[in-house]
């Protein structure tokens, strides 16, 4: 077996399943389980539609690249979205469908990283675990960063050394952030981008998040972005990936792209077409339509809001709390330990929240999700005002 197995850590709803066993459920209550970033609201009808239109195509291999309509789709959306220069994306070089970001985010690493050569994989802290498992299994040594944004700064990217900067061959970035919400400022961005092209290494930015956000007239910004600010077309060194799981609450679709380096999107290609990762072509031609769509999206935005409304008004009786600048969490401070505070909110209340330690590691013996718990507002907007209630009620009775 490979030994970089038994260096992985139990998944973090392993771990609330762990903590869980050592309580008891309040029965009485109907569960609402808000630990999960799977949306609950139904996937358009014709998403659906396209899919059970096509079964056909079950008969045909599809391609590993996907069909051009779809990668057509995906750069026109990728024009519009973030104001790119007109021929910047070419839907032949620039783009690659996957299965979902999560395996994608995952096969990255193993394509890139050159595990006899003392790779280092940088890491936002919190993050999705995927970054960490990635970088074990590729042969890379993890290294967990502050992304925490102070007035416009990150003050941990410049924390990291000389020395490791010079054995970065990969770094994860997360924006909008799972968990905190928070979206990394364009100028950090292109500061990480002359970084990489100062010491070799590849920017993998996940922006699954990046269509749940408040304000309608300034969507968050995106890698592909600080690379046309600073002048290169090319996207070198740098990969954002995209899904529809979020954006058009498709999470069982297993629909996304990444789009960025033609150079490394050519490598990346000729891996996965050895993986088996093809994406079916039903799948595809739902995808294309699901890129094609936006007001689908803004329903799906006014419905979050809602549910950040609700949840806010309520928690902020007992807690401050404000709204995130992006996606669909509240990373809420405990006045307790955050096991604690999820046991004891599941065995009272019966909602299911995640603690935040389960989200970070330890550096300097300090974990950036201790007293926190992550809230996943995927619920409907009712039901996410009846957890926020019992949220407060059980604050109430701790304190």
């Amino acid at each position: 077996m490979d030994p970089n197995l038994n260096k992985l850590q139990p998944y973090p709803f392993e771990k609330l399943r762990e903590l869980f066993s050592n309580g008891t459920q309040n029965h009485e209550l109907d569960n609402i389980n808000l630990s999960i970033g799977e949306p609950k609201s139904p996937t358009p009808e014709f998403i659906k539609d396209a899919v059970r239109d096509n079964l056909d195509y079950l008969a045909n291999y599809p391609k590993t690249k996907g069909e051009l309509s779809l990668r057509t789709a995906i750069a026109d959306w990728l024009l519009n979205r973030f104001s790119l220069p007109q021929s910047s994306i070419d839907p032949e070089q620039h783009i690659l469908p996957v299965n979902g970001t999560r395996e994608a985010l995952f096969a990255i690493a193993q394509t890139l990283i050159d595990c006899d050569n003392n790779a280092k994989v940088l890491l936002p802290n919190p993050f999705y675990q995927i970054y960490e498992g990635a970088a074990y299994l590729a042969g890379a040594q993890p290294v967990y960063i502050d992304f925490t944004v102070i007035n416009g700064e990150v003050p941990g990217i410049d924390q990291v050394s000389e020395h490791t900067w010079q054995q970065t061959q990969l770094i994860y970035i997360c924006t909008p952030s799972n968990p905190t919400g928070d979206i990394i400022p364009l100028a950090i961005m292109q500061k990480l981008i002359k970084l990489a092209h100062q010491y070799d290494f590849v920017i993998a930015s996940d922006e699954c998040y990046s269509e749940i956000y408040t304000d309608e007239n300034h969507p968050p910004q995106g890698l592909l972005q600080a690379c046309a600010a600073n002048g290169d077309d090319s996207y070198q060194r740098c990969l954002a990936f995209y899904s529809l799981s979020k954006r058009s609450n498709s999470p069982g679709l297993r629909s996304g792209f990444v789009v960025g380096d033609a150079s490394i999107i050519s490598q990346f290609l000729k891996y996965r077409t050895y993986h088996g990762s093809a994406m079916p072509v039903s799948t595809q031609i739902a995808s294309t339509a699901a890129w094609s769509d936006e007001s689908h999206v803004q329903v799906n935005r006014a419905r979050y809001q809602q549910s950040f409304n609700f949840a806010i008004e309520e928690i902020s009786k007992e807690i401050a709390i404000k709204q995130p600048q992006a996606g669909f969490y509240l990373w809420l401070p405990t006045p307790i330990d955050d096991e604690q505070f999820a046991l004891g909110l599941y065995s009272q209340q019966n909602v299911t929240v995640l603690p935040g330690k389960y989200l970070a590691r330890s550096v300097n013996n300090q974990n950036p999700g201790t007293n926190r718990v992550r809230i996943a507002l995927v619920a409907t907007p009712e039901e996410c005002q009846t957890a926020a209630q019992r949220i407060t009620t059980y604050i109430k009775s701790i304190r």
